[in-house]
């Protein structure tokens, strides 16, 4: 009875302490100390703007526009910036693109083992939210990767390391054709370097014969995927005698699955590879097209745009099957294709290279989805260069933390974000006190302990 007396009477005494207590505000100091630290890891405090930093942090947290992103600021980590210092800051920031791109290089040299050897690239399109498009500037209507046909774009190319670093990238007018981005940006990356043995790998989008030559003119590697459909009938009758799956059974093309041979083209040696999987893939697509394309025969309807439907002896007036495209789709069947320079190396190892393009595509989902890079709102191109630059550092520092911690930034996000700093005050005394929350066995706050982080 005792003992339930004083227990009774320790939960009362408690209760009346935090009855004392008044919550001022909450805030997420340790979100901007943790994304501080990669800020500051990446090197990227070299150019001294807090305010950068900040805009930053906020594109990773939460994307929004600039004005918005100050207001965000003062809420959740109790820092204030005013409009105006945030403006003149902005039109310095764009004239350090390639100081920070020189930074992302020497982090990915230091911590990443980067030697130039080998890069990837492609190319992405941000659409703006308007319909307007510019007369001199670089907001023009083009192929849009994100469906957006009718909206002005610009035309972003991005290299990256073989982790999906980003190092480098450029901006483009919407109306560029993605394969004309290709030679510029990787010059211009091989001599801001003095890069002497650099090779390229990239998609299918990029192979031309003139910038194949561009290629080898500047001393330069290439893996670039190649386009199958587009080589030539004696190209595709010598890739087909070694790889081709045509009437033959499964059974065989199991034991085919890998296989490889090389031929020489004029756009240089042509590594193609054979692949069961894409076989089933392939065949499965195909069979749909022609069924497709035999049912709008038979309904007599208009089928223009359809694969394996052609019009009869160049006659607009009467379409057929095309059985000559659909005999070359079967011997190109799970056959996909790599030019490449490289005539030392190994078939599976530029197979290999090439198949590690998804780093880049990875890349892309990060800044389009986690940083929210499109639509784009701005309309003065310094604005529009200031927002993709934040991009690209947010990106640089969202990859960064992925290869560091090997959580997802959604993951990581989502952890550090639990962490709340909540402020009491004691209404007898007017003493303040700061509790953290979410801390005991907290991965992100782990992390930042190995890295003896002192918090703010």
């Amino acid at each position: 009875a005792l003992f339930g007396r004083e227990k009774q009477q320790t939960i009362t005494e408690v209760e009346q302490i935090v009855n004392r207590l008044e919550v001022i505000k909450t805030n997420h100091a340790f979100t901007h100390t943790f994304l501080s630290f990669f800020y500051t890891h990446l090197g990227f405090t070299s150019f001294e703007s807090n305010l950068l930093r900040d805009l930053v942090i906020m594109r990773i947290v939460e994307p929004c526009s600039k004005l918005r992103s100050l207001e965000l600021i003062k809420e959740y980590f109790s820092i204030s910036y005013g409009r105006t210092n945030m403006h003149k800051k902005l039109s310095e920031i764009i004239k350090q693109k390639e100081t920070f791109e020189k930074i992302a290089v020497l982090y990915a040299k230091k911590h990443l083992g980067f030697d130039f050897s080998i890069v990837f690239y492609d190319v992405t399109t941000l659409y703006f939210e308007s319909f307007k498009e510019d007369k001199e500037e670089f907001r023009k209507p083009g192929f849009s990767k994100d469906n957006k046909a009718n909206q002005p774009q610009i035309v972003i190319g991005l290299i990256v390391t073989r982790e999906g670093f980003p190092v480098s990238y450029d901006v483009f007018a919407g109306n560029t054709f993605e394969g004309k981005t290709f030679i510029p940006t990787i010059t211009k990356f091989k001599n801001t370097y003095g890069i002497k043995n650099l090779t390229i790998v990239a998609d299918a989008a990029m192979i031309s014969y003139p910038n194949i030559q561009s290629l080898i003119t500047n001393n330069l590697s290439y893996i670039v995927g190649g386009r199958m459909a587009s080589l030539k009938q004696e190209e595709i009758e010598e890739i087909g005698q070694k790889l081709s799956a045509k009437e033959e059974s499964l059974k065989k093309l199991k034991k085919k699955d890998g296989l490889s041979e090389r031929i020489e083209t004029e756009r240089g040696t042509l590594i193609c590879d054979f692949s069961f999987k894409r076989y089933l893939k392939d065949k499965r697509e195909m069979d749909k097209q022609i069924t497709k394309a035999k049912r709008l025969l038979e309904e007599n309807e208009g089928a223009k745009r359809i694969k394996f439907i052609k019009n009869k002896d160049d006659e607009k007036t009467e379409q057929v099957l095309n059985t000559d495209l659909i005999e070359k789709t079967k011997i190109l069947l799970g056959i996909k294709g790599y030019y490449t320079n490289l005539v030392d190396e190994t078939d599976k190892t530029i197979i290999d290279h090439y198949h590690n393009l998804w780093k880049v595509e990875k890349a892309f989902r990060i800044a389009k989805s986690d940083l929210e890079a499109r639509p784009v709102f701005h309309h003065k191109k310094e604005n529009i260069e200031a927002h993709i630059l934040i991009v690209f550092l947010g990106l640089c520092i969202s990859k960064s933390i992925e290869l560091l911690t090997r959580y997802s930034i959604q993951k990581v996000k989502h952890i550090i974000w639990s962490v709340l700093d909540v402020k009491f005050r004691d209404t007898p005394t007017g003493k303040i006190f700061i509790k953290r929350t979410n801390t005991t066995e907290n991965p992100m706050v782990k992390f930042l302990e190995k890295f003896s982080v002192v918090d703010k």
